[in-house]
């Protein structure tokens, strides 16, 4: 995918889902702990893997994931 170099899918890695950088921690949850109020620092403080840009770019691919497409008839 173009623009999403730390989103990674590996079928032996979370059964495929959409993983920051091949670990076992998947965008979905990182995308979840935002939602529901937590900080960039608290989820570094509990995912130390992690980094500000891996969960910038875990939230501008869910972005890309639910962009409306619109056709005109």
């Amino acid at each position: 995918m173009i623009g999403f170099d730390r989103i990674t899918f590996n079928n032996g890695v979370m059964a495929g889902q959409a993983c920051v950088r091949g670990m076992r921690i998947p965008v979905s949850l990182v995308v979840n702990l935002v939602a529901h109020g937590k900080t960039v620092m608290e989820i570094i403080e509990e995912y130390p893997d992690l980094n500000e840009g891996d969960i910038k770019q875990c939230l501008e691919y869910a972005a890309w994931l639910t962009r409306e497409q619109v056709y005109a008839q």
